[in-house]
């Protein structure tokens, strides 16, 4: 649904950059590791995508990941501020306002209880660091299961699939940085 402060859904403004950069469902599907089911619900308003995924799809669209992550109708002061935006699974606070044609990404995320990332698990290219400030987490990178806990970090290949859930019955914030050349 979309609100004042989001006035095109960001399901719309993918589909309609896909449609315009004539990408096939076939070929983002193909580059995002996605299923094409998957990226129809996201472009149809029915799943939020994570910002693993967001980065995946503005890559494979050739889009600054910031027309994705923000509001790009916002006045230019709006812009500057952090916000925070909600996926099914988290919310997240981009850390790194205005770094337009960037690779480095910084967000404060609030990982809910009990929860984990639905579908296929996230591969990217590039890297990815997380710490957790709060709670604890469980970042899997291929087979293998990281269990982190309050000021504990990880860096990671994000270009193994990977996969972040919370098992605990606490809120976990982290604070990832991601980078993609």
């Amino acid at each position: 649904m979309a609100s004042a402060k989001d006035p095109v859904p960001i399901g719309k403004r993918i589909r309609r950059a896909r449609l315009d950069r004539k990408v096939t469902l076939d070929t983002m599907a193909n580059e995002t590791g996605l299923a094409k089911e998957v990226i129809k619900q996201i472009e149809g308003g029915e799943k939020r995508p994570s910002v693993g995924t967001l980065l995946q799809i503005s890559k494979v669209l050739q889009l600054d990941s910031d027309f994705l992550l923000k509001d790009p109708e916002a006045a230019l002061e709006k812009r500057s501020r952090a916000y925070t935006k909600r996926t099914d699974q988290y919310a997240y606070t981009p850390l790194t306002p205005g770094v337009e044609n960037k690779h480095l990404k910084a967000f404060r995320i609030v990982v809910e209880a009990g929860t984990r990332h639905e579908g296929v698990g996230f591969q990217h290219e590039g890297e990815e660091f997380v710490h957790v400030l709060e709670g604890q987490v469980e970042v899997q990178v291929g087979d293998h299961v990281n269990v982190l806990a309050s000021g504990e970090s990880l860096h990671f290949n994000s270009g193994i699939r990977h996969d972040l859930r919370n098992p605990s019955q606490k809120d976990a914030v982290l604070i990832v940085v991601v980078y993609v050349p």
